[in-house]
Parts: structure tokens; sequence; C-alpha cells
């Protein structure tokens, strides 16, 4: 049973999303700072118990990202619709995501497989993505934070954001190709 624990901390982590969201909709940015610094260290939690105790999963490799962008995706959205964030900074995490997203399902179609590989950059752009949000909720709840800080951190995460789409790209791209060329 406890293999199982790392996977159980990523579906909390979904289960999470509801209220972080409602609470954002209510403007009590001191409950949904709280329940967003827990989500980011259950995302941080779930993968060092799983490495650490050698607990690792195919569903564990599934689940950790769609926990990551099921919460991102939908904090994102209500940071903007509320005009916290930039929504072209909406935008181009969506986009990202989606860009994602679509290259693992033609991916299954075409191979019957499933390949989540996630790249290094994508995890330090997961961590920026968290840390901005939780920014912004302090900034909210607790203590003006600086404009500078905002502005570094939204450079970052548009640098990683890009490079890691792009990469994916080709990730994706050298798979369909090697695919390709081994089922002919």
């Amino acid at each position: 049973m406890q293999h199982h624990i790392p996977n159980i901390i990523s579906v909390f982590r979904i289960f999470l999303v509801i209220p972080v969201i409602y609470y954002m909709w209510q403007d009590n940015w001191q409950i949904a700072f709280l329940l967003m610094l827990l989500a980011g260290i259950s995302d941080g939690l779930d993968g060092y118990i799983a490495r650490t105790f050698h607990w690792e999963s195919e569903l564990g490799a599934t689940l950790d990202p769609i926990a990551d962008k099921v919460l991102l995706v939908c904090i994102f959205i209500v940071l903007g619709i509320k005009g916290i964030v930039p929504q072209w900074l909406v935008v181009l995490i969506i986009s990202r995501d989606a860009i994602i997203v679509t290259g693992l399902i033609l991916y299954k179609l075409m191979t019957n497989e499933l390949k989540i590989n996630t790249l290094f950059i994508s995890k330090v752009n997961t961590s920026l993505l968290i840390i901005l949000v939780l920014l912004h909720m302090f900034n909210l709840a607790i203590s003006p934070v600086s404009e500078l800080l905002f502005n570094i951190m939204s450079v970052m995460i548009v640098v990683t954001t890009v490079v890691s789409g792009a990469l994916y790209v080709i990730l994706w791209s050298k798979y369909f190709v090697s695919h390709s060329a081994t089922s002919k």
C-alpha cells in the first residue's frame, strides 16, 4: 500500500483545484495562498517520495504532470480573468500545455503507447509557475511584493515556457519519425 503514496499525493493535488479556485473567486487570498502552498509542497513531495523509496510507477508518471497542468491552468485562467496576470501570459501557458497534450494524444493514437518523458526544463517551468502563483497570492493576502520580482519571474516563465514547448515539439517529432521508420 505504501508504494501508492506518491499517487495519492498527486490525486490530492488534483482535488485541491476546486477549493483553491473557490477561494480565489471569493478573493479570500489567505486561504487560497495556504492551499496553493500545500499544493506546491505536494508537487515536490510526491516525486521525492517516489524516487527515494523507488515507488515510481507508470501511473505516477502520468498523474503528476496531469495534476500540475490541471492545477496551474485553472489557476492561471482565474488570475487572467481577474486581471492579476496578463492574458497573453495565460494564453502562452495554456498553448504550451495544449501542444504537449496534443503531441501525447497523437503519439498514443499512432503507436498505441503512452510515452511521457518530462523534460527538466518543464520541471523548472512548473516550479516557476507555482512560485509566481504563490507570489501573487502572497502579494494579495499578506504583503506587497516588488513589481521587479514579478517582471523577472514573468521573463523566466516566458523563456522556460517557449523553450520547453519547442523541445516537446522536437521530442514528439523524433518519436513520430522513429515510429514511422520502425513500422515500415
